[in-house]
């Protein structure tokens, strides 16, 4: 499955603003919600806190891939969000966080996981990449550059 199979222009946020981190995660898991109600936005975002806690999720140079496992789930659930305004993260770089990639997963899906964490971080340490995604205009031109279809 490719990373961005799982994005459509509705699940492309480009001006997400948040006061903190933990209202930032908050807005992250109403959004995965929004398309599947099936979904539950309060476990989504103690799922999300969860492996936070485990360790920042931030990856360094202003990206971050908050996830968390669902019991339950048969699919994966993605969003992407552009912030209006770079926010402290806990990166291991100490930069502020301004593109991130959210997933929920299937709670026993551990290799398939894996493989798109690591698809996705590789994807987000392509500084090229990165900077389209900023100068981006809007949804449509993220999901774009995202798919890689504009590169």
């Amino acid at each position: 499955m490719l990373f961005s199979d799982l994005l459509t222009p509705e699940r492309v946020f480009s001006n997400m603003r948040a006061s903190n981190k933990k209202r930032l995660l908050e807005l992250i898991s109403t959004a995965l919600v929004k398309n599947d109600p099936s979904l539950d936005s309060r476990e989504v975002f103690e799922s999300l806190c969860a492996r936070e806690r485990l360790g920042s999720t931030g990856l360094g140079n202003g990206v971050a891939i908050p996830h968390g496992r669902i019991s339950g789930r048969a699919t994966v659930q993605a969003v992407f969000v552009r912030l209006s305004k770079p926010l402290a993260y806990g990166s291991a770089d100490g930069k502020p966080v301004d593109l991130l990639f959210a997933l929920v997963v299937p709670e026993h899906s551990t290799s398939d996981h894996l493989r798109l964490l690591s698809q996705i971080a590789e994807q987000f340490s392509d500084h090229d990449l990165l900077n389209e995604l900023r100068e981006a205009d809007d949804n449509t031109e993220i999901l774009e550059r995202l798919s890689g279809t504009q590169r």
